[in-house]
């Protein structure tokens, strides 16, 4: 790392409006404002704008902060982030940019990195830039953003979507999975995990995880389907089938089914391949097994079956991960 760059750390303008919730500001300036390199040198600065000018802005509740910037900020940055607007704001309601946020927006410069956090994402449909690409918002939103932007391809189930130079993020915490995501892909999961350490967060919960289950989850132990999958986190290496599973808290193969995916909201198959995935991913980033250890460790026998699944799933190779990843 030159010392040119550690002079300059990578700019994150966070831009917010009247309705903005307090704990969704406060996020990127705590995960990225925490992240450091291995000698202790900040990687990022972290900076407040508004549309006016440097002003008031009301928050949902009786909090009201001073951002100290005007949109101008926005053409310095090098990452832009967008939390959530107040319903009543006209960009919610009815898909349209205000002219201060349309004038706002388009100071930021091509190929700026843009993150948006909940209803953040409308501000960036209204704006053209989620046309045809991939994005996702706060699941209680996403019937009004499917109406107001029928050429996004909204994606209503998933956590945050990374589409390279656009990333959104459903729901207020959500937006620390984000956050987090992009400090990892920026300086790899060490940094990352001391961030997550700081904060007091899990480091790691993958985008595609479902941000909403209609169901109550189960805690993992006792009896049950939580039983099942206290015994199974526990014998991953072991080739686990649906009839052990289901023996293992007395039920019927069809009953257990059932069971399992009213209370966890997937297939007890989808539910135990994304399991061995996620163990695979914390053992690639902490240790240093080899990948035929790793897939024994896992349960998927042979390196090439790690692979193969691997691969569907996150769309890179064991090894890949690892080199970006590992710590």
């Amino acid at each position: 790392m030159s010392d040119e760059w550690v002079a300059s750390p990578h700019r994150v303008a966070v831009l917010i409006q009247d309705g903005f919730i307090p704990f969704e500001i406060g996020i990127p300036h705590r995960i990225f404002g925490r992240a450091r390199d291995s000698e202790d040198r900040l990687l990022y600065e972290v900076v407040t704008c508004t549309t006016g000018g440097p002003r008031p802005v009301q928050s949902d509740s009786d909090v009201v902060v001073l951002a100290p910037h005007g949109p101008e900020a926005l053409a310095d940055a090098d990452t832009v982030v967008i939390p959530k607007f107040g319903l009543d704001y006209p960009t919610v309601s009815d898909g349209v940019l205000s002219a201060p946020l349309k004038e706002a927006l388009d100071l930021i410069r091509p190929g700026t990195r843009i993150m948006s956090i909940c209803t953040g994402a409308f501000a960036l449909a209204a704006a053209g830039l989620l046309d045809g690409r991939p994005a996702t918002t706060h699941w209680s939103h996403t019937d009004d953003f499917q109406a107001l932007f029928p050429q996004v391809k909204l994606d209503p189930d998933v956590l945050f979507v990374d589409d390279g130079d656009i990333l959104t993020s459903a729901g207020v915490a959500s937006g620390i999975d984000l956050c987090l995501h992009v400090v990892r892909r920026d300086h790899g999961a060490a940094v990352a995990n001391r961030v997550a350490r700081v904060t007091v967060v899990p480091p790691h919960r993958d985008g595609g995880q479902a941000q909403f289950i209609r169901h109550r989850a189960p805690a993992p132990g006792g009896a049950g389907i939580p039983g099942a999958i206290a015994w199974a986190l526990a014998h991953l290496d072991r080739p686990l089938t649906l009839e052990a599973m289901a023996a293992k808290v007395s039920m019927s193969v069809r009953t257990f089914t059932r069971r399992f995916r009213e209370e966890t909201g997937e297939s007890p198959g989808r539910w135990l391949q994304r399991q061995r995935i996620e163990l695979a991913r914390n053992l690639l980033e902490t240790t240093g097994l080899t990948i035929e250890q790793v897939a024994a460790r896992c349960g998927f026998n042979t390196a090439q079956s790690l692979r193969l699944h691997f691969h569907a799933a996150l769309g890179v190779t064991p090894t890949a991960y690892r080199k970006t990843f590992g710590g």
